[in-house]
């Protein structure tokens, strides 16, 4: 009842995210260079949400768009009640070729007059029980790719051909080799696909690797992305900004307690996004 009763009395408007200037620059910090920097935002982006729009008669659903949001965070945060339990989703505009339509693994909502459509499925070709799907990223012509941490840690890919939705099917060996693949990235004119993977060959735990499109259609020989984003740290879940012009991704650190257990410490940093032009040509 108290979750309901905040939910009510919090100013309910809608607001269409957009990119601002502020957000481009962390909020406040200068734009990043040639070399990763840490990601230090000026404000905490979860201070100042705006209340959107909620449907039904028990209020089972509804969601808050950012006013001031840093690149990291997600366009768009909808709470479901499902099951009796409410549930969050993240919709994140960067994982999307289309800002009309925002993804958060096996779901999506569309941009409608008022704001945001309901969440909707994917489908049972994508909600399937013996699939762990962490990230899902889509480009501008709808290709969806995806990890499964559930069948040996690979990354599957799901294009549309002749407007229908194809089955899922796996990337070659250029993209799953190693202990696991995970977080894929693809760009919205689909000419790269960016994941982490711990691979033969790498800076330390988990490093960043990317894959470019050939003339064939296929996907060329991974590629590390270096030292100036890995480290012997692990990095992970890399993703490009709506504009184009920034790569983001964590950096995260096993540390232990006083009691000996373990957990894992993570940092949020971002690096111009020419790193990725830079690279390409040099192949």
């Amino acid at each position: 009842m108290c979750f309901l009763l905040a939910l009510i009395i919090c100013r309910k408007s809608y607001s269409e995210h957009k990119i601002s200037s502020s957000e481009a620059s962390g909020l406040g910090q200068q734009l990043v260079g040639v070399q990763a920097e840490l990601f230090i935002p000026s404000t905490h982006p979860r201070e100042r949400w705006n209340f959107g729009e909620f449907w039904g008669k028990d209020f089972d659903e509804f969601y808050f768009t950012p006013s001031h949001a840093s690149p990291f965070s997600p366009t768009v945060v909808v709470f479901r009640k499902e099951n009796k339990v409410w549930k969050r989703y993240n919709f994140h505009s960067a994982l999307s070729g289309d800002r009309n339509i925002l993804y958060d693994k096996t779901k999506y909502i569309e941009r409608i007059d008022s704001g945001w459509s309901k969440v909707k499925s994917l489908g049972a070709m994508f909600e399937r029980e013996d699939w762990g799907i962490m990230r899902l990223s889509t480009s501008a012509k709808g290709t969806y790719v995806f990890d499964d941490y559930k069948n040996n840690d690979v990354i599957r890919i799901s294009r549309v051909n002749g407007g229908k939705r194809e089955e899922p099917m796996l990337l070659g060996k250029e993209i799953n080799t190693g202990k696991w693949t995970a977080h894929p990235f693809i760009a919205p004119d689909e000419s790269y696909l960016i994941w982490d993977s711990e691979r033969e060959g790498g800076y330390g735990g988990a490093d960043i690797y990317i894959s470019f499109r050939q003339e064939s259609g296929s996907w060329g020989t991974a590629i590390n992305l270096g030292d100036k984003i890995n480290s012997e740290l692990w990095e992970n879940g890399a993703m490009v900004t709506s504009d184009g012009k920034r790569l983001l991704f964590g950096r995260s650190e096993k540390k232990f307690r006083k009691d000996g257990t373990t957990y894992w410490e993570s940092q949020r940093h971002w690096i111009d996004a020419q790193i990725i032009d830079h690279i390409r040509t040099k192949q």
